[in-house]
């Protein structure tokens, strides 16, 4: 086994750095050394239901970049010294109909998460990028080009795929007009992302506190969420409506924004909901979710950010403030995504 140092949950609120243990490299094996790791809710979500008595560790951590400092015999697309970039998924069935189809993050036998989840070889448990080292299949991890800044870039491999799956799967381009409803960690990428694609984009929140905010990511407009003169102007407006807010919500006003044959996508909040079945029929409307991506889409995505200067606005903190990430996160308190520099665990 290799070893390494990273942040292991010791309760729902801390962390404690010790050392950790990976795997010897398999032959389709890197090593990577993880330079910055984005903090998500759900990592978030993680702590606050982990059972600090389980057998299992729980490191966080599932969207990060750094470098290659080792190979397994059968690896060819990866040399020592290359800049890669891993996210939420480090394995799949890869013979399913989804992974065939180049949808590993729908395989049909659950794909293999970054940390929390159960390695299909030795049945362990993975454990997060909160950590100088990680080993991953070569297939899942993609190459980093010079163009994006590596800490950046890091929430790209989570929040960065999770909004440009359905952007890219609704055809959004030139002449598409696209709404964000929340600027958050989610939201800021979306409406990057739907500038660069070429929509007309404008942002749906609470107030116009953000105005000044969203025309500095490139939205053309900004609608105010509780001002229902405003949302009955743009009624039957947009192609495409990314939902990013993360708490429950009524979505009644959000898809009487979308246009005729047009989608209401749901990205932030997964529970159970309540739909009025004329709220989609007036105007044959969509309801549709995604999560994740897989690997033909990551690597899509990350092209197209280094080609179009697309990377998160981000808060870089060292991993040993990672108690106080967190705690800020819990409070929404950071424009737009932290990232960890996990270089002081040297």
């Amino acid at each position: 086994m290799r070893t390494t140092t990273g942040w292991r949950a010791a309760g729902p609120t801390v962390l404690r750095r010790t050392s950790l243990e990976r795997r010897d490299l398999r032959p389709d094996d890197i090593a990577v050394q993880v330079d910055y790791c984005g903090v998500c809710h759900t990592d978030l979500h993680a702590l606050r239901t982990y059972d600090q008595h389980a057998d299992a560790p729980l490191v966080p951590g599932h969207e990060f970049t750094g470098v290659v400092t080792g190979t397994g015999p059968g690896v060819t697309a990866f040399s020592a010294g290359d800049r890669v970039a891993v996210g939420n998924i480090v394995d799949s069935c890869g013979v399913c109909a989804m992974c065939e189809a180049g949808q590993e993050n729908f395989c049909h036998s659950f794909p293999t998460l970054t940390y929390g989840g159960t390695d299909r070889r030795d049945g362990s448990t993975t454990l997060g990028g909160y950590s100088r080292e990680y080993v991953v299949r070569e297939a899942f991890a993609y190459p980093l080009s010079s163009n994006l800044d590596p800490a950046a870039a890091a929430p790209l491999m989570c929040a960065g795929i999770t909004v440009w799956e359905p952007l890219r799967s609704l055809r959004v381009g030139p002449g598409s007009r696209v709404a964000v409803a929340g600027l958050g960690g989610l939201g800021h990428l979306a409406v990057k992302m739907a500038v660069a694609l070429g929509a007309t984009t404008t942002v749906i929140s609470r107030s116009q506190d953000k105005r000044d905010d969203a025309r500095k990511l490139g939205a053309h407009d900004l609608i105010a969420s509780t001002d229902t003169q405003q949302m009955a102007a743009a009624r039957d407006t947009f192609d495409v409506v990314i939902d990013t807010i993360s708490a429950p919500h009524d979505l009644a006003p959000y898809l009487k924004l979308v246009a005729m044959d047009g989608t209401l996508s749901l990205l932030g909040y997964l529970g159970p909901l309540t739909v009025e079945a004329m709220d989609l029929l007036i105007g044959r409307k969509k309801l549709s979710s995604a999560g994740s991506g897989g690997r033909p889409a990551t690597a899509e995505m990350l092209q197209f950010c280094a080609d179009n200067g697309v990377a998160a606005d981000i808060e870089v903190l060292p991993s040993s403030q990672v108690d106080v990430a967190l705690d800020r996160l819990r409070r929404n308190d950071v424009r737009y995504r932290f990232v960890l520099d996990m270089s002081d665990l040297d």
